[in-house]
């Protein structure tokens, strides 16, 4: 298969990796074959070889590419308004880029096959997203809207936060959208006046 036109190239990649997720998401670990995923997409194995090399790749390019899409969201939160106001949005980011990335999500944070483990350079990859909420929560920390810590203590807090309302969103466990609005809204609040400095 000639390389296609770069357009073309990122729009097969997406769409391959999409569609791996959502076969690796609804049917399982044996539905993900590469002559399965060229079915789906409309391509030919050849491009799913010449795009990601084996399965393994394949599987490394789904963790990043969910990542990417979280760093993207990230990406789209200010850094210069209200700190907490700033923090609170980036809680909201990675909710909707759960919500957007259903198929993704499972891979990124759990561990769906056995023998797929990612990379040390994939992790040093990702680290990007961890330490922008390590960032925004020194925001906090250095305005005095939270009470003195260690930053990344407070962000593994949130994180495992927003992680735990997340999944159990994508599982239909917090109930219609306005019910988990409100269970968003009511945990990230209350964590945040957990960290809150006293007032003098």
């Amino acid at each position: 298969m000639a390389r296609p036109r770069t357009r073309d190239y990122d729009e097969l990649r997406r769409d391959l990796l999409d569609a791996a997720g959502r076969l690796l998401a609804q049917e399982g670990p044996q539905a993900l074959s590469t002559r399965r995923l060229a079915h789906e997409v409309g391509t030919s194995t050849k491009a799913v070889y010449n795009l990601f090399g084996d399965k393994a790749g394949l599987l490394r390019a789904m963790f990043l590419e969910g990542f990417a899409r979280l760093a993207d969201e990230f990406a789209r939160v200010p850094t210069d308004g209200d700190p907490e106001a700033d923090l609170m949005a980036l809680g909201h980011a990675y909710r909707a880029s759960a919500l957007d990335n259903p198929h993704l999500y499972e891979l990124m944070f759990g561990r769906p096959l056995a023998d797929f483990q990612p990379d040390e350079a994939a992790l040093a990859q990702i680290q990007g997203t961890f330490d922008t909420l390590i960032q925004a929560v020194a925001r906090c920390v250095d305005a005095g809207r939270f009470a003195p810590s260690d930053p990344h203590d407070i962000a593994v807090h949130l994180n495992a936060l927003v992680h735990g309302l997340a999944s159990l969103e994508l599982l239909g466990s917090l109930g219609p959208r306005p019910q988990a609005d409100h269970h968003w809204r009511v945990a990230l609040e209350a964590a945040f006046r957990g960290h809150r400095a006293p007032p003098r």
